[in-house]
């Protein structure tokens, strides 16, 4: 692996970063082609169901001639099987690419190394593992769903000093800052769902939608095992796709649905349902008593924590992770640590 080699995929890694929140089911994807040591082509998946990454860089060549003496830069294996699109290693075999470089092997079944046979049976070069790691972390979404077959959990609350989500009467009103809210905001634009529960959709109302932020809303979800939320919350408003999980009935009404889990009404079952309907990514805000259950199923990747310099002496208690965090920002006056699970 030259330092050429990293160079070219830090940037195809850069392009497919543009990606975030607009591709999955898919995962984010970046292609740089490189000709005698010049970018001549670059390309990312921009939207799910369009052109994947590796069209998009082809199509950004103004001289196709030149591919057949060029190498292709790609984060994740190029795809074999025909879904919304064409397969991608057909397409390089097609333009006669001298090389294609690899950062990831595709772990989804429908593709798994058939990538690269295709291109090895053609005689392509192929080289494998250039960032191999970075690539596996910026997709850890993707291969989280593939390889665990359920969504990848991120947990979220903002506490205070003295370690409360809320007061007593479940009154928090803003415990962290501006910035940290419209950071919040953005979060919610880059993963497929966000989830709440009875509690805090009961004494928060909140919209769960991107106010501070560009981007989609998420599909909102609520935990509600007896229904007995009221039907005016914001939440039943029909603007998002909705999903409310319960253990009485099934039912579509527009924009919400209510998914009976049944009695168990467990993380584990909720969590094989939304894997079904291909949400890759789980963003979860709260309550504290739905946040501290699932880090005791052990079922969770991700938790960012805001901590204020605000005090409550009394109150709802904060969930508790038992390790230490990996990152620490200062946001403003609040205080951002990142954990990773496993």
């Amino acid at each position: 692996m030259s330092e050429l080699d990293q160079l070219y995929m830090r940037r195809a890694l850069e392009l497919a970063e543009w990606g975030r929140g607009f591709v999955s089911p898919n995962p984010m994807v970046g292609c740089v082609i490189v000709h005698q040591g010049k970018i001549i082509g670059e390309g990312y998946h921009q939207t799910y169901g369009a052109a994947h990454a590796e069209v998009n860089a082809i199509l950004s060549v103004d001289n196709q001639e030149l591919l057949k003496e060029s190498t292709a830069y790609v984060t994740l294996e190029p795809c074999a099987h025909w879904g919304k699109t064409p397969p991608c290693a057909n397409l390089l075999v097609e333009k006669g690419l001298k090389k294609v470089v690899i950062a990831a092997v595709d772990s989804n079944p429908l593709v798994g190394g058939k990538g690269i046979e295709i291109l090895k049976n053609a005689g392509i070069e192929v080289e494998t593992g250039v960032l191999e790691k970075e690539a596996r972390w910026h997709n850890r979404r993707f291969f989280t769903q593939i390889e665990k077959q359920r969504p990848y959990v991120i947990l979220k609350w903002a506490q205070t000093r003295d370690g409360f989500v809320a007061r007593e009467n479940f009154d928090s009103k803003w415990i962290s800052n501006t910035q940290s809210r419209q950071i919040v905001h953005k979060w919610r634009a880059e993963e497929d769902a966000i989830l709440v529960g009875k509690n805090t959709a009961l004494h928060d109302n909140p919209s769960l939608n991107v106010r501070d932020w560009i981007g989609k809303d998420p599909v909102r979800i609520v935990l509600d095992s007896n229904l007995r939320l009221p039907s005016d919350l914001h939440l039943f408003d029909g603007s998002i796709p909705t999903i409310c999980y319960n253990s009485i009935k099934n039912e579509i009404l527009n924009n919400l649905e209510f998914v009976n889990l049944g009695p168990d009404f467990s993380v584990k079952a909720m969590l094989s349902d939304l894997n079904h309907r291909k949400i890759q990514s789980l963003l979860i805000e709260g309550g504290s008593l739905i946040l501290q259950k699932f880090i005791q199923a052990e079922v969770w990747d991700e938790a960012r924590v805001f901590t204020s310099k605000t005090t409550f002496e009394r109150g709802i208690s904060a969930p508790v992770l038992h390790q230490n965090p990996q990152e620490t920002l200062s946001i403003g006056e609040d205080i951002l640590q990142v954990y990773y699970h496993g």
